[in-house]
């Protein structure tokens, strides 16, 4: 694995990082908390302009064709600003699954769009009560002449009140693996959409589907084989989420770090004490540590290699770090890195729900296992 950057992937990095502090500062950030859009919409027409949103998509549906190497770099730092914006559900996981298992139809209807910003899809997969596994998708999808009739509720479904279509995990038969994938217009009849509030303060909504009826040719892939195709979009997009925690733990970490030299108690400042300069010491090599780990899984990616393991690993690692740095963070920046003022607890809280999102820590556990295991 080679760590050197090329000047391409570096000005890639500045470029994004450029973008980021112009159109979303951390007042910015502040600003969309609880917002029922939630992005930015400058910095998502910067995004589509500059090819970002299409990084993973081929050149030949509008995209950059990159690899996931190149996209970790733009996750670090998303991860660093605390970017808002919908591009992990809609760039990653919807363009992924249409990627993997779509018709020339449907590539050739939403990956354009989505590359250029003017189409936004994003996954409903969560359900009340539910584990993070196929068994997971209770929601029904029953067929009925040429349509499927979506019966259930769905929670923490990103951005919906934005997005043209949802990708709707549906059950269609009673083994475990009988799930598939739906483009579900959100502003259908039957469909019925409820603002969540959340501990980062994201834009989430509760779906529920009261007989929503879906055409036939609005399923992704072959019947059965959704859960199969959603699995392995997973796994390249839980290396980029563990970018984003490597991006934003690297960066609470230097805001701490300023501080610990800033601020003096007793004639000195509080990075001389040895309690203190320990924490921060631990902290980088945790940070570095994670760095290498996310970028041996992108790199593994980018080349062919499996990553059955490292992927899990990557967003196992990259999240409790991040959680546990941030509240190590919160200790040395003492009781007001607790007041909603200072910029340190924007971080925390991100840290803990990245942590508990999109794959936890004993579902991340449970593949990393299986991997060895088997």
């Amino acid at each position: 694995m080679d760590l050197d950057w090329s000047d391409e992937q570096s000005a890639l990095r500045d470029m994004v990082r450029g973008v980021c502090a112009q159109y979303a500062p951390l007042e910015v950030v502040r600003q969309l908390e609880d917002d029922p859009t939630g992005y930015p919409a400058e910095l998502w027409k910067q995004l589509g302009e500059l090819g970002v949103l299409g990084i993973l998509i081929p050149e030949d549906y509008g995209g950059a064709g990159q690899t996931l190497l190149e996209a970790a770099i733009v996750y670090e730092e998303f991860g660093r600003s605390l970017a808002p914006t919908p591009h992990f559900p809609s760039a990653v996981v919807a363009a992924g699954a249409l990627l993997a298992a779509g018709s020339e139809a449907q590539q050739k209807a939403w990956l354009p769009r989505i590359a250029a910003g003017d189409a936004i899809l994003t996954p409903a997969w969560l359900e009340p009560g539910n584990g993070f596994g196929p068994e997971g998708v209770q929601l029904r999808a029953r067929r009925e002449g040429g349509d499927y009739v979506l019966s259930g509720t769905k929670r923490h479904v990103p951005f919906a009140s934005s997005a043209a279509r949802l990708l709707v995990l549906a059950r269609t038969g009673d083994a475990p693996g009988d799930v598939d994938l739906f483009l579900v217009d959100p502003r259908a009849s039957g469909v019925t959409l409820t603002q969540q509030r959340s501990l980062a303060s994201d834009t989430q909504y509760k779906v529920e589907f009261a007989g929503a009826r879906v055409p036939a040719s609005e399923r992704i892939g072959a019947e059965g084989s959704g859960w199969r195709t959603f699995d392995a979009v997973m796994h390249d997009g839980i290396v980029l989420l563990a970018a984003w925690a490597m991006g934003g733990a690297e960066r609470a970490l230097e805001i701490t770090v300023q501080y610990a030299k800033d601020r003096k108690q007793f004639d000195k400042p509080l990075g001389a004490f040895q309690a203190i300069s320990h924490y921060l010491a631990d902290g980088a090599t945790s940070v570095d540590g994670g760095k290498t780990l996310v970028y041996e899984a992108a790199w593994a990616r980018a080349t062919g290699r499996p990553i059955e393991k490292l992927a899990p690993m990557a967003k196992l690692f990259a999240c409790q770090t991040y959680r546990d740095l941030t509240a190590m963070c919160q200790q040395v920046w003492g009781g007001v890195g607790f007041t909603l003022e200072y910029d340190i607890q924007l971080y925390f809280r991100r840290a803990k729900q990245l942590q508990i999102t999109w794959w936890d820590t004993r579902y991340l556990e449970e593949l990393v296992a299986r991997a060895v295991l088997d």
